[in-house]
C-alpha cells in the first residue's frame, strides 16, 4: 500500500519555497497574486466554481502543488467531496490515464483539507 502524502506538510512547503521566490521576484510573484486574486473572485461563476475548475487544470497537467492549493481553496470555499468527484470525472475525461492517477491524489488532498 502506498503511504498517504501529508498535503497539509507539503501545503506549508510549497508556500515557503513560493516566499523565498518572491523575495527574489517580487514583481513577478505580486503580479501573478494580483492575476489569482482577481481570477477567484466571485463574477458570473462562483469562487468555489473557479477552484474546482483550477483543481481539474491541476490534475490535468499533473501539478503537485496546484493539488494543494485548490483542494484546499476548494473546501474552504465549501466544495463538497462529491463535487470534487465530478471535477475529477472532467478532469479525467479531458487528460486521460494520467489524469486518473491525480485526480485519485487530488481527492486525498481535499479530504486531507476538508472539515
Amino acid at each position: 500500500m502506498v503511504a498517504q502524502r501529508d498535503w497539509h506538510k507539503y501545503l506549508t512547503q510549497i508556500k515557503t519555497q513560493m516566499s523565498e521566490l518572491a523575495e527574489g521576484a517580487p514583481r513577478v510573484m505580486g503580479g501573478f497574486s494580483s492575476l489569482a486574486q482577481k481570477a477567484i473572485r466571485p463574477g458570473e461563476l462562483e469562487p468555489k466554481t473557479k477552484e474546482l475548475i483550477a483543481l481539474a487544470i491541476g490534475i490535468a497537467v499533473r501539478c503537485d502543488g496546484c493539488l494543494a492549493f485548490h483542494a484546499k481553496a476548494a473546501a474552504d470555499e465549501g466544495a463538497t467531496r462529491q463535487e470534487v468527484i465530478e471535477t475529477i470525472g472532467v478532469a479525467i475525461y479531458m487528460g486521460g490515464g494520467p489524469s486518473m492517477i491525480y485526480g485519485a491524489e487530488a481527492l486525498e488532498a481535499f479530504d486531507s483539507f476538508a472539515p
